[in-house]
């Protein structure tokens, strides 16, 4: 909690002793308090205004801080009892027969059954002809280049669900293919990965640019809920950058 850590970073900076603050007929006069057992304390003249600020601002920090922190501690048992009682909501969908999960609408699931609810849509990929060079990803998937297979095994290593070259249906009819439709799970959300691989071929990267152009007109885009990644003969693209874009966005 941001408040709960500048009153404390504050505190920290404070000077040593407390301010008593008495009200009399004259007015309010402010007394310095070094020991806890004093009753009175060292009397401050009012105008050392410097002095009298820096003790009233503590004793204010102190009562928020308190508040505060007791306030954070009740909203963190609040939480835990609603997450418990979330878990016990999605359980009841869990433990269904997978038959029986296929025939009910449930409220809510958790998210390895979201995940895999998704992946269980069917969907027509694009295929790739036997005649046509391919690479066989983990899950046993053709793929059309060296880096996409990369990027297939680096997604199913890290637990991430995908659909290699899944159908995307635009708003004039047309259908296009990105190269992974994947979900981030905690977040519930759908992003397209769109791999690059031969941007130093100017009529490739032409279509490149056109192809996003078309995606942007859907309401994807760049950083949002689209990724890209690009290569050249000369820069291929890495592992380490494949699993940067993962934890980036994916985890």
């Amino acid at each position: 909690m941001l408040i709960k850590r500048v009153k404390e970073e504050a505190l920290e900076k404070a000077p040593p002793g407390k301010i008593h603050v008495s009200k009399t007929s004259h007015g309010v006069q402010y007394y310095l308090r070094n020991q806890s057992t004093e009753k009175s304390g060292n009397y401050i003249r009012k105008s050392e205004k410097s002095i009298i600020k820096k003790y009233l601002q503590k004793f204010y920090d102190e009562k928020i801080l308190k508040l505060v922190t007791a306030e954070s501690e009740s909203l963190k048992k609040l939480l835990a009892k609603s997450e418990n009682s979330i878990t016990k909501i999605q359980k009841v969908y869990s433990e269904c027969p997978e038959e029986v999960k296929k025939l009910i609408l449930p409220v809510d699931v958790s998210d390895e059954d979201y995940a895999q609810n998704w992946l269980n849509k069917p969907y027509n990929g694009k295929p790739i002809q036997d005649y046509l060079p391919f690479f066989e990803t983990k899950r046993k998937e053709r793929v059309r280049s060296k880096s996409e297979l990369n990027i297939a095994n680096r997604l199913a290593d890290n637990g991430i669900p995908y659909k290699y070259e899944c159908p995307l249906q635009l708003s004039n009819g047309i259908t296009i293919y990105p190269d992974f439709t994947v979900l981030n799970v905690k977040r519930r959300k759908v992003l397209y990965w769109e791999h690059r691989g031969m941007m130093d071929d100017k009529e490739y990267a032409k279509k490149s640019v056109q192809r996003i152009k078309i995606l942007m007109k859907e309401n994807i885009f760049i950083g949002e809920n689209l990724i890209i990644t690009e290569e050249t003969s000369m820069n291929p693209l890495g592992t380490n950058e494949i699993d940067a874009v993962i934890k980036r966005f994916l985890l």
